[in-house]
């Protein structure tokens, strides 16, 4: 049976206290945040997509950033009200809110709670001091391990983050971090190799040979540890980056692995939207102010919605799905591209995949096999050229 991908809404906050020097989302320093204004665009903007995709069923919400532990817990339950008034919404709805671990917005755990918000996803990054200066975090190790007791307390499903593959990083150390994890984790851990992206604080650093990561063998080691850790902990990987207990996935992300719809509101977000047939792809403007601004002026701050054509919903799909464990379910690629396989992928190169042990291909999925998954940029340059 397809899984059926959801309808999702996410919520873009583009606020923080600082700026990570790996960071490369939308997300901006401000001395003063007019939450009232704020309050009242993201609830304007709500409705204009609610006006396009009429008697849908929201199945997950997801407030990112940015850090949206610093809203206010009135505008996350404004923006709640506005969704369960404007769309269809079942009683299994999950809501998921980052937050980071500081004692300030962990006192605001319980109002989250209260404003409707029942999964929550921790920045923790690392349980160590030095590595958390490093990374640039705002909390020390005592403050996450206490934010997330809190959080085990206050929400019914809970998550937190790790960064791996840092400078001087070694298995052995990693595995003993790893293992103090599992001491808080219940039901879902996201741990993320670091990367260093254009345009963060750590770019230069690493162009100019002052921030050196590990090299691509002891990657490998440290994501071969991980994977095994946390499978013989019962948290097996159901995405590349994401480990869960069966049932305890991120219902709004396994929504965009599997190509599902979902509404992007706020700066800089994006989404992905099926209207009379045709997916067309949203995406808002970058810029807090000037998001607001039109917002205010227009109802919305979004471009022109952009028609995706079919041979690129196929490639999107793929690289999206392949980084599930289940693989793509090849009705969906007959559902939103009129094509199997063929036609969107080259078949030698497929060939080639299998029989290296990096693709499977079943009567109804594609998957990538454990090697593939660790290979995946490779796979997909490869099948999808």
């Amino acid at each position: 049976m397809t899984p059926d991908p959801g309808f999702g809404i996410y919520i873009h906050w583009p606020f923080c206290k600082a700026k990570c020097p790996y960071c490369d989302f939308n997300s901006h320093v401000r001395d003063r945040v007019e939450h009232d204004r704020w309050r009242a665009a993201l609830v304007r903007e709500l409705d204009h997509y609610a006006d396009a995709t009429t008697g849908r069923r929201v199945t997950s919400v997801f407030f990112g950033g940015g850090t949206p532990s610093l809203m206010e817990p009135a505008t996350v339950g404004a923006v709640l009200e506005r969704i369960a008034a404007r769309w269809t919404v079942g009683s299994d709805l999950e809501v998921s809110l980052e937050a980071n671990p500081t004692s300030v917005e962990a006192d605001k755990f319980r109002a989250f709670r209260a404003a409707g918000v029942n999964r929550l996803s921790m920045g923790i990054q690392a349980l160590d001091d030095t590595a958390l200066k490093f990374l640039g975090r705002q909390h020390s190790a005592a403050e996450a391990t206490g934010a997330i007791a809190l959080a085990a307390r206050t929400f019914p499903r809970f998550s937190f983050d790790l960064i791996y593959a840092r400078p001087g990083q070694s298995v052995a150390a990693w595995e003993a971090e790893l293992t103090q994890a599992l001491d808080h984790a219940v039901g879902h851990l996201s741990v993320y190799q670091l990367t260093i992206e254009e345009g963060t604080a750590f770019f230069p650093l690493h162009a100019r040979g002052d921030l050196v990561l590990p090299d691509e063998d002891l990657a490998g080691d440290l994501y071969e540890a991980t994977q095994s850790l946390l499978d013989r902990a019962g948290l097996p990987a159901y995405e590349i980056s994401n480990h869960a207990r069966p049932g305890e996935e991120s219902r709004h992300n396994l929504t965009y692995w599997r190509y599902g719809d979902y509404v992007g509101v706020g700066p800089g977000a994006h989404g992905r939207l099926t209207l009379d047939g045709e997916k067309f792809a949203t995406r808002a403007h970058r810029a807090p102010e000037i998001w607001l601004e039109r917002v205010e002026r227009d109802g919305h701050g979004a471009a022109a919605p952009e028609p995706v054509a079919r041979e690129s919903r196929g490639s999107e799909l793929l690289m999206m799905g392949l980084r599930l464990r289940e693989g793509v379910a090849r009705a969906r690629l007959v559902e939103e591209t009129g094509r199997d396989l063929d036609g969107l992928v080259d078949p030698a190169a497929l060939e080639r995949l299998v029989a290296g042990g990096f693709l499977e291909v079943g009567k109804d999925t594609l998957r990538a096999t454990h090697e593939g998954r660790q290979r995946l940029n490779a796979v997909l340059g490869a099948l999808l050229a």
